[in-house]
């Protein structure tokens, strides 16, 4: 058996009657690195003081894509996320279409994206890539399934890869997260492939319930194998509330994406 991933979980999601220091250092403990979300609520020097492997977090506080004033506050938001993200030593920063507001919805809902909106997106995304030059940094872009988030443009697995695709550039990749990608689309293993040359993290949880590997309806052990078997090696975050203890919760992600 051997481990051809980098295994990571989000403290956001676990341990809930726990700060998030703490959360950080059982993590780093267990041998997991640590996804995180919005860095403005966090105690950012105890965070700093575990010396954690913070894989992926919020790269923005406000913004969207495709409208020039959602975009300019996207790019001041980013630019000042990133210096959080240096001095926390984070992996990648992570994007959406547009910002979400409480329980995930949307704060700029559009049930249709026109041709200019794409190109909007486009030059939105290729100034971020300017900022990730200068900044030395990576961003990712994650799709969201809109049963949770609806009205989120640019959300689904499609449209993501076909943004990261065209734009094109190193330092920015796809956040897949597959348990979105189960609710919106399905055929895991064969957007696995689709996304393959642009992914910079794959994000984990069963379906229904959001819940750790093995909870539900996808099998988990065949998709680490499939990632493995494409030449897969990057990270793996399990972004998931846990249907019981959280330790059990993670060391059944950890076998799920043992191979």
């Amino acid at each position: 058996m051997s481990q051809p991933f980098q295994l990571a979980a989000c403290a956001e999601m676990l341990w809930l009657d726990k700060s998030m220091d703490w959360r950080a250092a059982r993590l780093t403990e267990m041998g997991f690195g640590v996804g995180l979300w919005n860095w403005s609520t966090w105690d950012l020097d105890k965070l700093e003081r575990v010396g954690a492997n913070y894989t992926i977090m919020d790269g923005y506080l406000q913004g969207r894509l495709a409208d020039d004033e959602g975009a300019d506050m996207l790019l001041s938001s980013a630019r000042e996320t990133a210096q959080i993200g240096k001095r926390l030593g984070v992996d990648r920063l992570n994007l959406h279409g547009t910002g979400l507001g409480d329980g995930g919805i949307p704060i700029w809902q559009h049930d249709v994206v026109t041709g200019g909106m794409w190109l909007k997106a486009q030059d939105t995304l290729r100034r971020i890539c300017d900022l990730a030059e200068e900044e030395d940094i990576v961003f990712t872009l994650e799709n969201l399934n809109l049963l949770d988030h609806p009205g989120c443009p640019f959300g689904s697995t499609g449209d993501v890869l076909a943004l990261v695709s065209s734009v094109n550039h190193p330092r920015l990749r796809i956040n897949l997260d597959l348990y979105h990608t189960q609710i919106g689309e399905g055929d895991l293993i064969r957007w696995c492939e689709k996304c393959l040359p642009w992914i910079g993290e794959v994000q984990v949880a069963d379906n229904p319930g959001r819940c750790e590997p093995g909870t539900g309806e996808i099998n988990y052990v065949a998709v680490a194998r499939a990632l493995s078997d494409m030449g897969y090696r990057g990270p793996v975050g399990m972004e998931s509330c846990a249907s019981g203890d959280p330790d059990t919760a993670l060391e059944a992600f950890r076998a799920a994406f043992t191979i």
